[in-house]
C-alpha cells in the first residue's frame, strides 16, 4: 500500500473517497470532527438521516459526491461502540473504510488526523496505516479468480509531512506488512502449514527481520527430554519443532519470554473432535503465529528490548503411533503426566516449551494459546482470559489490550482448583472434571513455571479466529495477541 501525508485539508483533497468518522450517542449520528464548508456539511448531514446508525455492526455507509467536493466518494464509518481504546476505534474505522473501499474498487483513499487524539499526531497517523494496511488484506493463496483492486493509495491529510510523522507512517507500515505476512501463514490449511514449514517461514522472516532462528527438530526434541510435545505429534508423519525466535537489543537485561501454542492441525488424536468444524482447527496455531508477529515486529522496529519467543509445534493426528488415553509421559522438567484426553494437546506442548523458556531466567513470562473452548463459554469473542502468578503483570497487559483493542479478563489460579488435576498414576493428569476448564488449564500449566519468574497465560481460544467477515477484516486468523504484546513490550518495563 502507497501512502503519503499532505497538510492539505482532507475535505480538499481529491481521492476516490474521504473517510468521515461517525460517532452514534443519544440516539443521533454526527461526525467526529466538522465538515469543511456548507456543502459538506449537508451532505454529510443528508447521509447521516438517511441511514440507522444504531446498534455495533451499523455502517459503513459509501455516498458518491457527485462533483461537488475533490473526493468522488464519502464512506462514513462508527467509530465508537467497538471495544478497546478511543485510538483503536478510529483505526478500526480505518480499515472499514479501507475494507470497502478495495471492495468497490477505489484506488485511493483520504483520512484526516483528527484533532487532539490520545497518542498525537505521531500516533494518529500510526493507527491511520496500520488500519488502512488491515482492512486491505485479502487471502487470496488459494483463489482461482483474478485478484481485483488492489489496497487503495492513502493519504494523510491535515498534518505537516515531518521527519518524525513520517517515520511513524514508515514503522507502521513495516508492522503491517509483518502482520499481514503471518496472518498469511496463520490461515494456510495444516497440508501447507506443517511444523517444518512453519520453521521455514520463521528462518526466512529472521533474515528479513534481524533476529535469530533455532529449530530443535524430533532427534534435538528427544535429547532435550520434550516427552511431552513428542508425545503430541507422533501419531503424524509431520514430526513436531520447537522453534526459538531470540532478538536482542536491551543491553544485558533479563529477556521477556513469549511461548505459543502451535498445533498445526488439531484432529484431537485418539480423542477424536466431531467432525462438524474440524476444518478450523487449523487455527490451533494461532498462539505461536502472535508470538512470531510480536518477535518479527520489535525487530523490525528496533526496539530496546531482548525478547525470546518460542513456538511448540506439532500436528495432533490419531495415527497408529498415537498416544493413547491412559498413556504416561515424562515432561522436560521431571513431571509425569497422564494423558486422560489426547484433546488436551495444548498444555503438553506447551509444558516443555514453558521448561525451556523457564532456563532463560526471564523478566517474565508470556504464554499464549487456544487452550479452552471453555473461554469462549465463560467470555464468548469478544475478549481473552488472563491467568498468572503476578498481579502487576496481569494489569499491564490488560492495559495494553485496552489500547490495542484486544481485550483481556482475569481470572483467578486458587490452589484449590489444582485439586482436579491430581492423578493416581502420575504427578498430575492433563484434564479436570470439567468444570472451569479455563482455570484447569492455567493450573497445569503453573506447574512448568519456576516460583518467583512473573508469569501470565492467555487463552485466546475464542479471540484468534473470526469464521465470517466482518466490516472491517476478512474471515480468518485475527492474530489476536500480537497487537496486545507489541504495544506491551513498546512501553518499556514488562513488568510491575
Amino acid at each position: 500500500m502507497k501512502w503519503k501525508i499532505s497538510g492539505a485539508s482532507p475535505w480538499r483533497t481529491k481521492a476516490d473517497a474521504l473517510l468521515v468518522p461517525v460517532v452514534y450517542a443519544g440516539g443521533k449520528a454526527r461526525p467526529a470532527a466538522g465538515p469543511d464548508g456548507p456543502i459538506a456539511a449537508r451532505m454529510v448531514e443528508a447521509t447521516l438521516k438517511r441511514h440507522d446508525w444504531a446498534g455495533e455492526s451499523a455502517g459503513p455507509v459509501c455516498v458518491p459526491t457527485w462533483g461537488q467536493l475533490p473526493a468522488a466518494h464519502l464512506i462514513l464509518a462508527r467509530i465508537d461502540g467497538a471495544g478497546g481504546s478511543p485510538g483503536f476505534r478510529f483505526e478500526r474505522a480505518v480499515a472499514t473504510a479501507a475494507r470497502l473501499g478495495r471492495s468497490l474498487k477505489l484506488r485511493s483513499l483520504v483520512v484526516g488526523v483528527p484533532d487532539a487524539f490520545d497518542g498525537g499526531n505521531a500516533g494518529a497517523v500510526r493507527r491511520i496505516v496500520r488500519g488502512a494496511s488491515a482492512g486491505a488484506e485479502r487471502f487470496d493463496v488459494f483463489t482461482s479468480a483474478p485478484a481485483g483492486a488492489g489496497a487503495p493509495d492513502l493519504t494523510i491529510a491535515g498534518v505537516r509531512p515531518t521527519a518524525a510523522l513520517r517515520r511513524a507512517a514508515g514503522d507502521a507500515a513495516r508492522e503491517a506488512e509483518i502482520l499481514r505476512d503471518v496472518r498469511r501463514l496463520a490461515n494456510l490449511p495444516g497440508r501447507e502449514a506443517t511444523p517444518e514449514a512453519i520453521a521455514r517461514e520463521c528462518r526466512r522472516m529472521a533474515r528479513r527481520h534481524g533476529f535469530s532462528c533455532r529449530v530443535h527438530d524430533r532427534a534435538a526434541l528427544e535429547r532435550m527430554g520434550c516427552r511431552a510435545l513428542l508425545a503430541v505429534g507422533q501419531g503424524s508423519r509431520n514430526e513436531p519443532r520447537m522453534i526459538v525466535l531470540e532478538y536482542r537489543n536491551g543491553g544485558r537485561a533479563k529477556p521477556v519470554a513469549l511461548v505459543g501454542k502451535t498445533i498445526t492441525f488439531d484432529s484431537g488424536g485418539i480423542s477424536l473432535k466431531p467432525g462438524k468444524g474440524m476444518e478450523w482447527m487449523r487455527y490451533d496455531k494461532s498462539g505461536g503465529m502472535a508470538v512470531l508477529a510480536t518477535v518479527a515486529t520489535a525487530a523490525a522496529l528496533r526496539l530496546p528490548i531482548n525478547v525470546t519467543g518460542i513456538l511448540a509445534a506439532a500436528e495432533n493426528m490419531p495415527g497408529g503411533g498415537a498416544t493413547r488415553p491412559g498413556d504416561i509421559v515424562r515432561a522436560r522438567n521431571g513431571t509425569t503426566i497422564e494423558i486422560q484426553n489426547t484433546d488436551a494437546e495444548g498444555r503438553l506442548v506447551l509444558a516443555d516449551a514453558l521448561s525451556v523458556a523457564a532456563d532463560l531466567k526471564p523478566s517474565a513470562i508470556v504464554d499464549l494459546a487456544t487452550l479452552t473452548g471453555a473461554v469462549i463459554v465463560a467470555l464468548g469473542h469478544h475478549a481473552a482470559a488472563v491467568l498468572g502468578t503476578d498481579e502487576a503483570l496481569g494489569a499491564r497487559l490488560r492495559e495494553a489490550g485496552e489500547a490495542a483493542g484486544e481485550r483481556l479478563w482475569p481470572l483467578p489460579l486458587w490452589p484449590e482448583y489444582e485439586q482436579q488435576i491430581r492423578s493416581d498414576f502420575a504427578d498430575l493428569r492433563n484434564i479436570g472434571d470439567g468444570s472451569a476448564g479455563t482455570i484447569i488449564g492455567g493450573a497445569f500449566l503453573k506447574r512448568f513455571v519456576p516460583g518467583g519468574v512473573p508469569w501470565a497465560h492467555i487463552d485466546i481460544a475464542g479471540t484468534a479466529w473470526d469464521e465470517k467477515p466482518s466490516a472491517h477484516r476478512g474471515a480468518g486468523a485475527t492474530l489476536v495477541g500480537a497487537r496486545l504484546l507489541i504495544e506491551w513490550l513498546g512501553r518499556g518495563a514488562p513488568t510491575g
